[in-house]
């Protein structure tokens, strides 16, 4: 693994010739040597990819047998020189059996032959015809494993066996070992195994492989592991079966890389499994058991690996971690998550027999979020939206192009509107603390936005009814909130919803509008963010925004969910978002920023993170809705004295 944690893999399919055995081990040993120079530490070939899957009774031949075995002595002279382990399918007998088998090579040595526990034996299948399951061997007393003699070695031979790539470990199972209730990959990660190998021939029928790709998106996601998959494709025999040929990579839930199908040719793909990230996924799930079980691991602890730069990372980095890169798939998170803050706050409003809510509507997007999340609660439960009181306060910042769009939108979503303009009550109370009007400093700003919150409160008592909040999860990671003003409510839908997730989701959500609201929102989303604390320009319009003040959310937001989410160090969060953010023309328009850029903006997400603490530490409620959340009653616990020397150390040291 390099320093950030990730291994380079492969899953690979050479071109088989049936039944010789001399010619694939030459194929696949090109391709070893070929994936070894793209910088490949792990190399899983198919199922008896050395004989052919579909050679039938040919198995019985101890021609071909013998042929399987003098060909794995190559391929391990192979992997002699070369930093490759490569995991290869072929016929194995022993003790007069035959069994379905993976054989682990490295170094030029033979770790360990694995062999099939499940066999299928369905009308298209029968291998249970030649081979004998793994399951059934007979262990020595007290032992783990078998040893099988191969040219006067003693091999492990066995199911469960755990195999040593650098600090990185993994385990092999074969084609149906996945497809059963109980895999044997279940065990093996539960016992440390980062990454599973799975040796396959699966044929294709119509609508299989997208169920395959589901099931191995599953088998990674439940393991919290890496799962490299590679499935025979040409050569293999047509006569009742099609083999098309899959490479596919994925890493907990996700498939990272996977290869074309039906090629006449062999196919690959490569991508580098973030071991850091697994680990720290396993770590903070405590009811994934790691370590429970112990099973026998071989292989090499040779640390030593080329440094891939993050530019050459073969993994794709999302820019936008918290939004899906897939269309229908982010439409349907969308509607997800506005559906989940409705019903979070609709159980608040039911819980305290409440009819009334109080928002503070400034004409900016996260209002505008959390009056959407209120109108569909209040239709949701048929509470009359006029129960719904916006309130406008307009200061010393506020613009005419968010109070007219805040006024507007208001009236159409037919809710009550108050406005109360707070600039003689903030001048009053500047002349009471003796503060000069003309110094903007904070207190000239959070004695503005305490004042709305008071009016908001006293407004709530009013009416019997409860402050929504509208604060983001960016904001809360920054502390870019006032203590004991905009920073607390009595109900806070957006908590868990970060920045760059807000303007998407009110662009989604103005969809359902019709055409005087859809224009409404649309204004909204393109406004800049600002809390228009501060007068406006002399042509009138936000001269505070909040981007130039504490930067750009994009990266912000990034950091909030590597940080907080996987856990990864300053040092790894910037080479990432160097990748992510590289400078160069986009074709979806997505911004570009220098690695100066990005490690200044660090090194203020890393000073605000830790010296904000306190505010997150009194939070109020509000739902979770997304996988990073800093409620102090459960997802994020940290002191708020806490020190951040270590990590800015870090950011700091980071060579630009």
């Amino acid at each position: 693994m390099n320093k950030y944690g990730y291994l380079r893999v492969a899953a690979a399919y050479p071109k088989v010739e049936l039944a010789d055995p001399g010619v694939n081990s030459v194929r696949i040993s090109e391709m070893i040597m070929s994936l070894s120079k793209k910088g490949a530490r792990l190399i899983v070939f198919p199922e008896l990819c050395l004989t052919g899957y579909t050679c039938g009774d040919l198995f019985n031949q101890p021609t071909l047998l013998n042929a399987a075995m003098r060909q794995l002595g190559f391929l391990q002279q192979v992997t002699k020189e070369s930093h490759v382990t490569a995991v290869v399918g072929l016929p194995v007998r022993y003790r007069g059996r035959l069994y379905n088998c993976a054989a682990v090579i490295q170094y030029g040595e033979i770790l360990g032959i694995v062999p099939k526990c499940y066999l299928p034996n369905y009308d298209e299948f029968y291998e249970k015809r030649w081979f004998s399951s793994g399951l059934k061997l007979n262990l020595p007393e007290g032992k783990e494993y078998n040893i099988i003699d191969i040219d006067s070695h003693a091999i492990p031979f066995g199911i469960n066996l755990l195999f040593r790539i650098e600090n990185a470990k993994f385990g092999v199972e074969i084609c149906e070992d996945m497809w059963v209730p109980n895999p044997p990959s279940t065990t093996m990660s539960v016992a440390g195994a980062d990454i599973i190998a799975n040796l396959s021939a699966t044929n294709e029928v119509i609508d299989k492989h997208a169920f395959l790709i589901s099931l191995i998106k599953e088998r990674s996601s439940r393991c919290k592991c890496g799962y490299v998959y590679a499935s025979a494709g040409a050569g293999e025999s047509s006569g009742d079966l099609v083999f098309s040929g899959n490479a596919i990579i994925a890493e907990d839930g996700e498939i990272l890389r996977k290869s074309e199908r039906f090629r006449r040719v062999e196919g690959y793909c490569i991508a580098d499994i973030d071991v850091e990230k697994l680990r720290n996924t396993r770590q903070r799930q405590s009811s994934f058991g790691q370590n429970d079980i112990v099973l026998p691991t071989f292989g090499s602890e040779d640390f030593a690996t080329t440094q891939a730069e993050p530019a050459d990372l073969m993994r794709d980095i999302n820019p936008y971690p918290f939004l899906s890169s897939e269309k229908v798939r982010f439409d349907e998170q969308c509607e997800e998550i506005i559906t989940m803050q409705a019903w979070g706050l609709e159980q608040r409003l039911i819980s305290t027999n409440c009819k009334c809510l109080v928002i503070g509507v400034s004409g900016g997007l996260d209002s505008t979020l959390a009056l959407l999340v209120a109108v569909k609660a209040f239709d949701n439960l048929d509470i009359d939206r006029k129960g719904i009181i916006g309130v406008t306060m307009p200061g010393f910042g506020t613009s005419d192009r968010t109070h007219s769009n805040a006024v507007d939108l208001m009236k159409q979503m037919g809710i009550t509107h108050i406005e109360i303009n707070i600039s003689d009550a903030v001048k009053q109370h500047f002349k009471d603390i003796e503060h000069d009007i003309n110094r903007h400093d904070a207190t000239y700003e959070n004695a503005q936005a305490r004042e709305r919150t008071q009016i908001l409160m006293d407004l709530a008592n009013k009416y019997g009814g409860m402050v929504l909040g509208t604060g983001d999860l960016s904001e809360l990671a920054l502390g870019w909130c006032t203590y004991n003003g905009d920073h607390m409510s009595m109900y806070s839908v957006n908590a868990s919803v970060p920045k760059t997730l807000i303007r998407p989701l009110v662009r989604r959500v103005a969809q359902d509008y019709g055409d005087r609201t859809k224009q409404i929102l649309e204004d909204i989303v393109s406004t800049p963010i600002s809390p228009e604390l501060v007068p406006t320009d002399n042509e009138g319009n936000i001269a505070q925004k909040t981007e130039d003040l504490v930067g750009p959310y994009d990266l912000h937001d990034f950091f909030i969910y590597y940080f907080v989410k996987e856990g990864f160090s300053p040092a790894k969060i910037y080479s990432l978002a160097c990748k992510a953010f590289a400078e160069g023309p986009y074709a979806d328009g997505r911004p570009t920023f220098s690695k100066e850029t990005i490690k200044k903006w660090l090194l203020v997400f890393l000073r605000r993170f830790f010296n904000q603490q306190f505010k997150r530490s009194c939070m109020p409620d509000g739902p979770k809705v997304g996988p990073v959340s800093f409620s102090p009653r459960g997802d994020w616990r940290m002191p708020s004295d806490a020190v951040s020397r270590l990590w800015l150390a870090e950011a700091e040291a980071i060579q630009v």
